[in-house]
């Protein structure tokens, strides 16, 4: 283990791997330590189709390809009484599909994409604290299974160590939990299942509960079917004492939900159930002097639009932009943290906003579950949700207004362009479009941009 690295990445998953290729492509000394050995199992297995530009630019689009990942050619809801199907190929789209993978599989082939690199990929090292000297990041304090200690000084660290969070929720304290979104999810893979029908080739199904919370239905390679309930602590609370175990409330959740009992009706479920409670929460900074908090570490959302990867992938590209124009000089350090945090938040309460937006119109105006989801004024603090509403929901003046937003409306309106932007709307899965990577002078972020060839770099608007 070297003593020094220009560049530190804690963690190997999608964010870190991005970040750490994308870095090591342009000649930077980087050194990666995971705290596991690949590969090793994560849920999240459905991608949006606006990560396939990412994989372009880092150079792996053509590895994750030939793995043979489903192709997910766009979504199916059935939510708020409604059903419908969004195709990822029409007009505007990033790209005409994305991929259902095994997290396991897809993270190994970034983490060995960024080994090919050129990164110094340490496997099985985990980061014990990070030091800080007159509060810049300086250096790493890791151990080994087998007893070794040591650490690593560094020029720029990148913090993608997932919901961990080695600095930004251990050391600086500074994540917090939204009132909204205290949910629980309990999900297993079957085998056997049916094919959605009426739905895009590889789709990803959703469906919601009346009342109290909703199902993801994801078709992988192996054969297998992800299904995971979603619903809010108090209604699983409740559930759990009254049917006496969480494998139970999966089950009658299912027997309740008339399209997912039928595509598992000839069904059996082949593996234990996984159950995880209060995964939504934002860091009140994502950078600081020598590091950036990159994916999980930073902040995550909710499981409803599948954007968890997006976001791990989009913040590597942001931090390995404004990193390498740090080392470059383009840039000075102060205002490639404005851009990183700018850039960054912007993208995160974009989806803060969808997501409760998405919620407000779940099966019974009244229901529980429903209220449970909405924004405390705690959650809006610091947030620039009316901004980030009409960017989203074209036409409405605000979040609290759209009450009475149907699920038809609500597509409609998410495919219709966004103001300055030209021909192109949300886009497939709801999400496509609405994380735009701020590629133009009038996408600009704190006043730059990225420029994404033949240098990751970052420029300033005129």
């Amino acid at each position: 283990m070297k003593e020094t690295s220009q560049i530190l990445v804690t963690g190997g998953g999608p964010a870190g791997s991005t970040a750490a290729a994308l870095l090591a492509q342009q000649g930077f000394e980087v050194t990666l330590l995971e705290r596991d050995h690949f590969p090793r199992y994560h849920v999240g297995e459905s991608l949006l189709p606006s990560l396939l530009p990412v994989l372009d630019v880092m150079g792996a689009r053509e590895r994750v390809e030939r793995h043979g990942f489903v192709r997910k050619t766009g979504a199916f809801y059935a939510w708020g009484g409604q059903e419908w199907s969004l195709d990822f190929d029409e007009p505007g789209r990033p790209a005409p599909y994305s991929f259902q993978v095994v997290r396991a599989d897809f993270d190994h082939l970034l983490l060995q994409h960024a080994r090919d690199m050129g990164v110094t990929v340490h496997e099985g090292v985990m980061v014990r604290r990070i030091k800080l000297e007159d509060g810049r990041a300086t250096a790493a304090v890791w151990s080994t299974k087998d007893g070794h200690r040591g650490e690593t000084a560094f020029r720029h660290l990148i913090d993608a160590s997932g919901r961990t969070g080695v600095l930004g929720a251990r050391q600086l304290r500074s994540r917090r939990f939204h009132d909204a979104f205290r949910n629980v999810a309990t999900w297993g893979y079957w085998q056997g299942a049916r094919t959605l029908p009426h739905a895009p080739h590889g789709a990803i199904g959703v469906f919601s509960l009346p009342d109290h919370g909703w199902f993801w239905a994801i078709p992988l390679h192996d054969g297998t079917l992800s299904v995971g309930l979603v619903t809010d602590k108090h209604s699983f609370g409740q559930a759990r004492h009254r049917t006496g175990s969480a494998e139970s409330v999966y089950h009658h959740a299912i027997g309740q939900c008339a399209p997912l009992a039928h595509i598992l009706q000839e069904a059996r479920l082949t593996t234990g159930l996984k159950v995880e409670s209060d995964y939504s929460y934002v860091s009140d900074r994502f950078c600081g002097p020598g590091y950036f908090l990159a994916g999980d570490a930073a902040c995550f959302l909710d499981p409803l639009l599948s954007t968890g990867v997006h976001l791990a992938m989009y913040s590597a590209l942001l931090s390995a932009a404004s990193i390498a124009g740090t080392i470059r000089q383009e840039v000075e350090e102060t205002d490639a943290h404005r851009f990183y945090q700018t850039a960054y938040s912007h993208a995160y309460e974009r989806l803060l906003v969808l997501v409760s937006a998405f919620y407000r119109i779940h099966d019974g105006r009244d229901s529980y579950f429903r209220k449970a989801q909405s924004l405390s004024h705690r959650d809006q603090q610091q947030l620039r949700l009316h901004e980030s509403f009409l960017n989203i929901i074209t036409g409405a003046d605000d979040l609290h207004d759209a009450q009475n937003t149907t699920v038809d409306q609500l597509h409609r309106t998410l495919a219709e362009p966004l103001p300055g932007r030209g021909n192109h709307g949300l886009g497939g899965h709801g999400t496509s479009q609405m994380l735009p990577l701020p590629t133009r002078s009038d996408q600009a972020a704190a006043g730059l941009y990225l420029s994404l060839g033949p240098q990751l770099r970052l420029l300033r608007a005129h």
